[in-house]
Parts: C-alpha cells; structure tokens; sequence
C-alpha cells in the first residue's frame, strides 16, 4: 500500500475516491495494526512529505488510539498493550518525538496529540518514564517549534478527563511546572511558545498542589500569570486570566495575598479591555469569585449547623470588591451585539451573568449601585442604556432578602409592563426576561389584583411579537403560573379567569407559520404549566382541551408520511413530545374523568409507539402519559394490557438507551400499583427483564434502588402469587444489603447507598405485605435474621435520610403485625429497636408522616416484646 497515495485521498473530494481510501485504512488497522502505527508515524514524522499528507496520517493515529466512548477508548487502548511489540512501539514514539520538531506547526500539534494518546494509556502503568523529562528538556534547550509542540503536548496531557492518568500525573508535577513556567515567562521572547506555555499551565495547574502549598513557588508561579495579562499579545493575556479563573476556584484560600497586591487591579482593568474575548475572561474571573464564595458560605453554614468547628477560609472578597466592580458590569451590559446569536457569549451577557452571581452572593450590596443605574436610564434615549437598565434590574431578583426587593419590584412592576410596548426589540426583550425574573424569585411582590390583568396582558401581547420575545414571554408565564398556582387543590385561584384565553392564545402561538421548534416547544410547556396550575374550577376547559390535543396528536400521525429529512423527524417528534407531555398533565388533573376518552387516547399512543424509528426520544414522553393513564384509571387500565406490554418489555430490555429503560421500570410499578393482581399475567417477563437489568454492566448502578422498589410494587400487587420469585429475589437483597460505602468513600457513593437501601427497605416491606395478604407469612422464617441484620447495620450507620427511616419503620412494624402469634418476638427484644423507633419518632425535622409511621411501629412492636419468648 503506497501510504502517502491513500492518505492524499482520504482528502479526495470524490467521494468514491475517498471512501476507497478510508476504507484502505480501516482495513490496515483492524488486520495490521502494529504495522499500520508504524508506517503512519513514519509518514508524520517525514519532512519531505506534504504538509496536507502529514496532517491526515495524524488524524488516523490519533482515531487509532482514542475514541469518545469509554468502551471503544479501552478496546484501542488494549491493542496498544498487547498487539505493538516494544520494538515498534519505541518506532512510534521516536518519530512522534521528533516530529515535534517540524516547523509545519500542524504536524507538531498531530504529534502532540499522538503522544498524548500514547501518554494516556503507558504513564498509569508507570511506563515511558523518559517522556515528561524529555519534554522539559525540549521547553528548556529546543528550537522555538519544539519548544511549542512541547509545551502543547503537556498541555494535551494534562487536559485528559482520564482518572488513572490524572492521578499519574502528581508524581510529574515538578517536571510539568518547570516546563511551562520556563515557557511561560516574559523573558520568553517568541508569542507563540509563552501562549503554548500558558494553556499548559492553564491545563496543569490540578497537578501542581504541592507546587503551590509552597510559598516561594506559588509567588513565582503567580507573578508569570501577572505579566502575562500585561503582554502586547491578546491571546496571552486570554490565556493568563483563563489561568486566574482557574486558580480562584482550586487555590481560593491562597489567593488573599493577591487579591490586595494585583488581582483585583488587574482583573478590573481587564473587564474593560478592547479585546472582547480578554474582556470576558476578566469578567469570568469575578463570576469564579462570587460562585466560591457562595459555596464556601453555604458549607460554612452546614458544617456549623452539624456541630463542625473547622470552618473553610472565607475572606469576603466580592463584597470588598462591590462598590468597584458591580459599576463596572453595569457599564459593560451597554456593549450589546443586537445581531448577536441566542447562544452567543458576548461581553454584555458575560457582565449580565457575573451581576446575577455578584446579587447572589452579596445579597442586598448591590441594590444602591444597580438602582442609581436603573432610575438614571430606564427611560434614557438611547436604548442601550434603556435595554442594560431593564437587565440589571432583572439580574438582581435573586440574592437580597426579599423585604428589600418588595418595595422595588411594586414599584417598576408598570414601568416595564409599560417597555413590554418599546419600539426596539431588544428593549422588549429584555422586559419579559425582567419580569419572567420578577415571577421567579419575587412572586410575592405581584399583587393578583393590582399587577395580575396588566402582566398577563403584557406576556400575551408579547407572546404575538417576535419569535425571540415570544421565548422569553413563555418563560415569564411559566413562573407566573407556578406563583399563582400554589393553592391549586381549592376550586379556583387567581389564574382561573385567564384560563380560557390563555390556553386560546398558547395554542395560536404554536401555530404560527414563523414559529420554530423553540418556541412551539416553549408554547406547550407554558400550557403544561397551566393545566398543572389553575384551579379545580376549570376542569371542564380542561376536559375541553384534552379533545383538542387529542386531535393534533392524530395529525401528527398524517405527517408521519410527509417526512423528507431529518429536520422534518426533529420537528414532528418534538411536537409529538410535546403533546404528549400536555397530554400527560391532563390525564392527572382529570384523573378518573379521563375515563371517556381514554380508548382515544391509548390508540393514538400506541400508534405511535407503533411508527416510530429506533433511538427516538417520544416514547419516554408516551410512557408518562401511560403511567399517568393507569393511575387515574386504576383496574380499567387492564384493558390495554395485552397491547401496551411488548412495548413496554422492549423498553425494559433496551440497555443501550438508559433513560427510556429508567422510564420503564417506573412505569412497571405504576401499572402494578394501579391494575393489581391482574398484572400477574405479565409478571414473568416484568421479573426477567428486572433481575437482567440488576445484573447488567451497561445500565448505571443509579438503576438498582428503582427496580428493588419494583419488586416491591409487583409483589404488593400479586399478593401471595410473588412466592415464585421469592428465593430469587430475597437473594439479591442480600447481596445487595451487603453493600455499605468504604471510610474514605465520596459523597455521591454514600447517596448511592443510602437509595440502595431505600430500594431494599421497599422491597422488603412490599414482600412482607403481598405475603401476609396472601396467608404464606411462613415463607418468610428463613429470611427475618437477614432482615434484622440489615435493619440493625442501618440503625448504627450515621448516613442515614428521612425516606429511609421511615421504610425502616414500615419493615418493622409490618413484620411484627405479619407474625401476631409471637413466631419472631425474640428479634424484636434487641436493645437497639426501641431506640431506633424512639430516634425516629422523637426528630423534630421529620415529617408529621414519618413520627406517624414510627408511633404506629411502636405499638407493634410492644405487642411482639409482650408475647412468651
């Protein structure tokens, strides 16, 4: 194979061409992949090869060693372990080290990138030691483009999301620092190295800890970042503060020194550099302080309330910083780009995003500075200053106490109903955001009399504006109705007399011909929230309205055969989604007035679980509506069964598309609570699929406590019929019980299993009922030691939450009334029952439920410790 040729045409712009050549390649690498690795290293590291040639063997050794999927990752990696015989792995890694050298810059960067690919898969195994010293020798004595590939090549590596190689990386912190220090300094004459020298820092800065701790070395490292906001060369000074974001967040508590010597100076000048994308950085700095110190207060906070004296060091730099800072924000939310994207990232959204963290963490701080903004131009002229006042103001809705911002939001709450009608759009824009803000974090402020008419007014008109302020009116009337929908259970509340009209105006809006899937989507979900909100008063317009969206989904299903491109699917599926979730919350506000239509309504669902293409995301959103269907209808839903189950046993098989199979094994407990024993038919399959998802590689474990629960429902639901699957199933809440987080396990392992027990508690006490209902208590003596066991690991852990107490409780108490006659009184005497009933029933931060569930256990439990031994 003539390398050089099949490369070039991997370029080709026919496509035959092309597809022959990767094809070649595929080949040579599945059937030969040593040799494959060896002859394209070779032809990157050729000098007398064409740039473009270089450039393509880099991107097929780089496809050779990497992959985005974890699994794929691993598989190439192992063919580097144990298919490339060192002699030709040391062939490879020769000539990515010399290439390093190139000047063709994009050969080097392909070099770098291969032995970052290399690097992730030996330096965990303590292997290639010789690189990272190679490296910095490269920063220290190379020419000016090794000493780039060198440095971006660190940089590769140290930015790698692998576990095992970040923790391989500590032991080379010093060699990492050295190199790009060296790189990174001033004195380093060429741009392009000391930039290179600076993202590696960037990249590295996790590693360099113990690096930092050190007082004389953290000056130095701080002083290069320092000059280097200060370079002539833009992408410097991005890069520089980019490593000062960086380190605010890992080093806060070293960052007291700097912060009064330079930083604040420095990052205060920077917001209001030219460069815009230095600007944001400056900006992104003070967003990274005030998210720290948030949760620096918010820990402090929780560790007081548990008792802890160690309390993390807090030194109130963003409230220090306000009365600089906060008016330079408001300086920079005038620099709007009114042709900017919805998703991009200017100046003016990056100060409007830093103001809403600054209120959130200074709270009340910030009102004098934003409030002389807002009185001095909400009605400016020039609509810059108009639109950056409306803004401001919506930015600090969130962060002072409420009692402060009552007075205020009463006050502007006309005013920018009123801009809802400015003749610039951006201006009207940013009103209904404003607005939308107020109805989030200040609801209380709107008086349903007073301010309601005029605001729902106002968001409707807007509703019929521009497809981008109609977004953001749909956003505000989300809020709205979540404010106003509180009182929901009583028969009317004050959304009820805008119901109709509402839902008129949303259903409009979802047809407009310049309306696309953001908005029509937007459209539904402000209906949704209505439906779920408005009074019990207005069941009959929703009773109405099921037949209206009943009729759109079986439109829906005419389009099917109108579809000519993948845009077409986009869009139709979205609508089917959205429909469906409407449908859904219909469904559980009528609930057994659903009855009339639900033949209607389960057709069209399962014709269109019937015609959809695999991997489609619309059937997680039929599932709920179903789950919905079979709690309001009970044992009527039976009817469907025979129907629904094989989409449902396909759902619960497909591991590879984990949400829709989490959907799933929900909705197995919905059906079981609502239809009972007459799941009983379908319980084989449900327990098959349950027990090889508990024991699957590829769901994630956060599956496992949701089907212990399922086994719980499905046995309270068949009764005495579950002892088929008894053994089996007591048999994996044993092993699954014997699970419990190591000392030094993190914080998301102890949630993990604090849910697994959870699971296992609801799968005990389902047992216990579906038994006892069913006369086979018996069946349940070879299992009470084991379930005392666990209960008494659970009383003497101290991760333990509410829900789990509480099934703790259900466990014990259901036991004891299981077994009247005395059979298992003796487990019930253990010192450690009556004072885990009393710890339950005596905490004042439980539910009334709870303390319930524990005075009811007791009184069980007292007959057991009364009966003969």
């Amino acid at each position: 194979m003539n390398v050089s040729e099949v490369l070039a045409n991997t370029l080709s712009g026919d496509a035959t061409i092309r597809n022959a050549a990767e094809q070649q390649l595929s080949t040579a690498a599945s059937q030969h992949f040593p040799e494959y690795l060896q002859m394209l290293s070779a032809e990157l590291a050729n000098e007398e090869t064409q740039p473009f040639i270089r450039s393509a063997a880099g991107i097929a050794l780089k496809n050779a060693l990497t992959a985005r999927e974890r699994t794929r990752l691993l598989e190439v990696q192992q063919k580097w372990i144990s298919q490339v015989d060192p002699t030709i792995k040391g062939q490879v890694k020769e000539n990515s080290l010399r290439t390093l050298a190139s000047n063709d810059n994009r050969a080097g960067t392909s070099a770098a990138q291969l032995i970052a690919a290399i690097a992730a898969i030996e330096l965990p195994q303590n292997q290639w030691q010789e690189l990272m010293p190679a490296l910095v020798r490269n920063v220290g004595e190379g020419s000016d483009s090794l000493k780039q590939s060198s440095l971006t090549t660190i940089g590769y590596i140290c930015e790698s999301e692998d576990p095992d190689l970040r923790e391989s990386l500590n032991q080379h912190s010093n060699a990492i620092l050295t190199a790009v220090v060296q790189g990174a300094r001033k004195e380093e004459s060429n741009n392009d190295v000391r930039f290179a020298a600076m993202v590696a820092l960037g990249d590295s800065l996790e590693f360099v800890r113990t690096n930092f701790d050190n007082d004389g070395e953290r000056n130095y490292i701080m002083q290069v970042i320092c000059e280097a906001t200060q370079s002539d060369d833009f992408r410097i000074q991005q890069a520089a503060f980019g490593c000062l974001n960086r380190i605010m967040s890992l080093y806060y508590d070293k960052m007291k020194f700097y912060m009064e010597k330079a930083l604040f100076g420095l990052t205060i000048v920077g917001m209001k550099h030219d460069e815009e994308e230095v600007a944001k950085l400056a900006i992104e700095f003070w967003c990274t302080v005030c998210e720290e110190e948030s949760a620096i207060e918010d820990d402090n906070a929780q560790y007081q309330a548990e008792g802890g004296s160690e309390l993390r060091p807090f030194f109130n730099f963003a409230r220090i910083a306000t009365p600089e800072v906060v008016p330079v924000l408001l300086e920079l939310l005038t620099k709007q780009d009114e042709d900017a994207g919805d998703d991009e990232y200017n100046v003016s959204r990056a100060a409007y995003q830093c103001l809403q963290l600054y209120s959130a963490c200074v709270g009340g701080l910030v009102i004098q500075h934003v409030l002389a903004f807002v009185e001095l131009n909400l009605r400016h002229e020039n609509w810059r200053l108009r639109d950056a006042a409306v803004s401001a103001f919506g930015a600090i809705m969130e962060g002072p106490d409420i009692k402060l911002l009552d007075p205020l939001v009463k006050q502007a709450l006309p005013i920018l109903v009123g801009m809802m009608n400015d003749k610039v759009l951006m201006v009207k824009d940013s009103a209904a955001y404003a607005l939308g803000r107020i109805c989030d974090c200040c609801g209380t402020a709107i008086d349903p009399e007073l301010h309601l008419p005029s605001l729902i007014q106002a968001l409707f008109s807007g509703l019929k504006d521009s497809p981008k302020m109609a977004s953001s009116c749909c956003w505000a009337l989300m809020n709205l109705a979540e404010r106003f929908g509180i009182d929901s259970e009583g028969e009317e509340n004050p959304l009820s007399k805008y119901f109709k009209d509402s839902v008129s105006a949303l259903l409009a809006a979802t047809e407009r011909p310049d309306a696309d899937n953001q908005l029509r989507t937007a459209c539904y979900e402000v209906l949704n929230s209505f439906i779920t909100n408005v009074g019990q008063d207005e069941l009959p317009s929703i009773a109405h309205l099921c037949t209206v969206i009943i009729e759109r989904l079986e439109k829906t299903i005419q389009l099917q055969n109108q579809i000519v491109s993948p845009d077409d699917r986009i869009t139709l599926e979205e609508m089917q989604t959205s429909l469906t979730v409407v449908m859904g919350s219909i469904v559980q506000r009528l609930e057994k007035e659903i009855a009339p239509q639900a033949d209607r309504i389960m057709q069209i669902l399962l014709q269109i679980l019937s015609m959809l293409p695999p991997n489609s995301s619309v059937p997680d959103a039929i599932f709920g509506t179903v789950g919905a269907m079979a709690n309001a209808l009970e044992e009527d839903f039976t009817k469907y069964m025979e129907a629904f189950a094989p989409f449902l046993f396909n759902a619960l098989s497909n591991q590879e598309e984990q949400q829709l199979c989490s959907v799933a094994i929900g909705l197995v407990s919905d059906i079981s609570r609502s239809i009972g024993d007459k799941v009983a038919p379908y319980c084989d399959n449900f327990m098959n699929h349950l027990l090889s998802n508990l024991q699957s590689n590829t769901l994630s474990q956060q599956f496992k406590p949701a089907i212990l629960q399922c086994f719980g429902d499905v046995a309270q639901a068949i009764g005495g019929l579950f002892e088929t699957y008894l053994q089996v199933v007591m048999g994996v809440l044993q092993q699954a019980a014997s699970i419990s987080p190591a000392p030094d396990s993190n914080y998301e392992m102890v949630e993990y299993v604090i849910s697994l027990r959870e699971g296992i508690m609801d799968a005990y006490d389902g047992i216990i009922i579906a038994l006892k209902s069913g006369d086979k208590t018996q069946l349940l003596a070879p299992y009470v030691q084991h379930i005392f066991g666990f209960l008494s690991a659970i009383n003497a852990d101290p991760n333990k939450t509410e829900n789990l107490m509480k099934s703790a409780m259900g466990v014990l108490g259901d036991l004891a009334d299981a077994f009247p006659n005395g059979e298992i009184s003796q487990y019930f005497r253990a010192d450690w029952i009556n004072s885990m009933i009393k710890e339950t029933r005596l905490n004042r931060e439980y539910a009334p439920r709870t303390t319930e569930t524990a005075r009811w256990t007791r009184e069980q439990v007292k007959r057991q410790q009364t009966q003969p031994s």
